[in-house]
């Protein structure tokens, strides 16, 4: 079927949901940089104890291309994973959000590429297909294979998050304070709520009021979604160091990660000193294209991830592996997307 090129103003219909999940972990990490700085190293030990750790998903368990992994040698490149299942798990599910954080290990820039989920890619044992299936298909481990099997990566680190920690959150904190337009109220989205006014939402209502669809554009949406974690933030700094302590217990346990305990250690300290320099989405070139569902094609995924490697690591006239060509050349063939 003949597909569209995405233009710039749908492009930005992919952000929300990397803005969510980039936001949620920056409250988690200032959280845990205030407790630090308040009570000392060891706090952060017994917090940490908390995280889901992924003891089987390591280096042996992740393709990566041996001369990938030796052009980054310079870089620390991790996945972010963000699951909206409306429960509080991290199996089976896909992952609506994929941001690769990549770390310069001289310089501490930070550059944030965020996958769209619908990108057509090639997933071991499933063929082509959505790369948010990959999550679902094999965990981490192979949403990480496929990641770098498609992209020239060499990633092996991840977290993940479910968006469900921001309904956790705002009950944690007794409710956050938002102000609701008529058209928010009467769209019928957030429980017990049915004229305009400011109201102290707690974490269903919050996360209703942050997905609320159709009224009006994406952006809208997006805006939404920032202002309940401005409030969550805003509350978070006035809170004493005993609700500190009772607000991780309740979130930690909602990220899940293969980052060994004394690497996020490490970690924190080096927060504060990043810069992030970059941020986009990616593929740069897509374009629409239907068959048993709608895909998101890389046109071509040669060229993206071309570009990508000159992007994120200032590899000039980069040239793709015989893996990614392949791949871009299967694509071409199922879609007739050449340019």
């Amino acid at each position: 079927m003949k597909g569209k090129r995405l233009n710039e103003e749908e492009k930005p219909k992919k952000k929300h949901i990397f803005l969510r999940i980039v936001v949620i972990l920056l409250i988690i990490l200032l959280i845990l940089v205030i407790a630090v700085f308040a009570t000392g190293s060891w706090y952060l030990n017994s917090k940490l104890d908390q995280i889901n750790y992924v003891e089987n998903v390591t280096r042996n368990e992740v393709s990566v291309d041996a001369q990938v992994e030796e052009n980054l040698s310079g870089y620390r490149n991790i996945a972010l994973f963000g699951l909206d299942t409306r429960e509080d798990s991290f199996d089976d599910s896909r992952s609506d959000c994929i941001i690769i954080v990549s770390i310069n290990n001289s310089t501490k820039d930070v550059k944030l590429l965020s996958v769209y989920r619908d990108t057509y890619v090639y997933v071991e044992g499933h063929g082509l297909t959505k790369i948010t299936h990959a999550y679902a298909y094999g965990g981490p481990a192979l949403a990480l294979s496929t990641i770098n099997r498609n992209f020239d990566l060499d990633i092996t680190e991840f977290v993940t998050v479910n968006f469900e920690t921001v309904r956790t959150i705002v009950n944690e904190i007794g409710g956050v304070q938002i102000t609701v337009t008529s058209a928010e109220a009467n769209s019928g989205s957030i429980p017990n709520i049915h004229s305009s006014g400011t109201y102290n939402l707690n974490g269903n209502q919050a996360l209703a009021y942050a997905r609320i669809r159709k009224i009006d554009t994406d952006y809208q949406r997006t805006e939404r979604m920032r202002t309940v974690l401005s409030a969550i933030f805003t509350k978070v700094k006035g809170l004493s160091i005993s609700s500190i302590n009772s607000l991780l217990d309740t979130m930690l346990p909602h990220v899940s990660t293969n980052i060994p305990k004394d690497e996020i250690t490490k970690l924190i300290p080096d927060i504060l000193s990043y810069n992030i320099t970059y941020s986009e989405g990616w593929p740069y070139e897509t374009r629409g294209w239907s068959s048993d569902l709608w895909y998101g094609i890389p046109v071509t995924l040669e060229s993206n991830v071309k570009e990508l490697h000159e992007t994120l690591f200032d590899e000039t006239d980069y040239v793709p592996t015989e893996t990614v060509q392949n791949i871009s050349d299967r694509i071409i063939n199922r879609t007739g997307y050449t340019n």
